[in-house]
């Protein structure tokens, strides 16, 4: 008895000590958790491994991390089916009460997560305050990757890019229940690894554009088109472009880009982009029930907001072909993945 006592003591002080280093106060009754431990050293090794430090404008780097973690990674296996995601801007505030965009985890793992490089560095403490675990992995940022290598234009807003240019740390905010990531950040405090090259990057201009045309006459951001995703021979890559712009017209016409866009203008605490192929294609069958439902859209009380009904059928049957497509597009991959093995 007296040794079950004694482990339960130092397993709590071990705890406790290991909050203090990262300011966050921990539920003193709650043991290691020696598997969580065990995957998030695992993922982390993944990472480090995939994504590790280069130069920040490295393309080749970038295009095999994203290729690796939006496959079948231990990462991608670690997130929710809903996971949000966003910047800490103050540690002090509750999760609860943090603006984040919420992503699925094909999203997130493919687009948002590779444009960090891991130093291979973690610590899992638990969180009393939010109940959940918290793995806090070293970063640098591929801060001189070309404008349409990332999902939007993190520069339209200089605080945000400010935070992704100088993040140091990546925290997981995992479910003990589940042993899945809820939550996700990126965060200016920590220790910030050596980097190759570590040079402030030049801030493009934003003319206020989500989407737009290069000067070789291509759309961009690359990456929304699912480039690097989907295989360039994927059959239904094309149609996944055709189908998403008529669905975009019905969006604009319902005015569901007056806040489904990353500027979040109505300043919702959990926001769902739209804005892109990608983005939409993560959240289609949700937007498609919600608006079935009538829960969306929402007026400027957060009330819903019904659609005219001639709208309403335009925007279900668009946005149905789209979520036809991306199934198909989705389902001729992982028939080329089950056929490579």
């Amino acid at each position: 008895m007296f040794a079950s006592v004694l482990n339960r003591f130092l397993s709590r002080k071990w705890i406790v000590a290991a909050s203090l280093v990262l300011s966050f106060p921990v539920l003193a009754d709650v043991p290691v958790n020696a598997p969580l431990e065990a995957a998030v050293k695992a993922v982390t090794a993944q990472l480090s491994s995939d994504c590790p430090l280069v130069d920040a404008g490295d393309q080749a780097a970038f295009d095999s991390c994203r290729s690796r973690l939006f496959g079948d990674s231990k990462f991608r296996q670690l997130l929710s089916p809903i996971t949000l995601w966003g910047r800490q801007r103050d540690p002090a505030m509750a999760l609860k009460d943090t603006k984040l965009t919420q992503f699925a985890p094909d999203v997130l793992a493919g687009m948002y997560v590779p444009l960090f490089m891991f130093d291979g560095s973690y610590k899992l403490v638990y969180n009393e305050r939010e109940k959940l675990w918290l793995a806090t992995l070293g970063v640098g940022f591929r801060n001189r990757l070309q404008p349409g290598q990332f999902p939007y234009p993190f520069w339209h807003e200089s605080d945000k890019w400010n935070t992704y240019e100088n993040a140091k740390s990546m925290l997981l905010w995992i479910d003990p229940q589940t042993s899945h990531v809820r939550f996700a950040q990126f965060s200016v405090r920590g220790d910030r690894p050596e980097l190759p090259g570590d040079l402030k990057a030049a801030t493009p201009h934003f003319d206020g554009k989500w989407l737009w045309t290069d000067s070789n006459g291509r759309a961009q951001p690359a990456v929304t088109l699912f480039d690097g995703l989907f295989r360039n021979d994927n059959p239904y890559k094309q149609k996944l472009s055709d189908t998403y712009r008529d669905f975009a017209i019905s969006l604009r016409e319902g005015q569901c880009f007056s806040c489904h866009v990353p500027d979040n203008p109505s300043g919702m605490k959990r926001l769902v982009l739209l804005q892109s192929p990608a983005h939409a294609a993560a959240e289609i069958k949700r937007v498609l029930r919600d608006v079935d439902n009538e829960t969306m859209p929402r007026d400027e009380f957060d009330v819903e907001k019904p659609l005219p009904p001639a709208l309403k059928k335009t925007l279900l049957e668009k946005g149905g072909e789209f979520s036809r497509v991306v199934d198909l597009a989705r389902e001729w991959e992982r028939n080329q993945a089950v056929a490579k093995k």
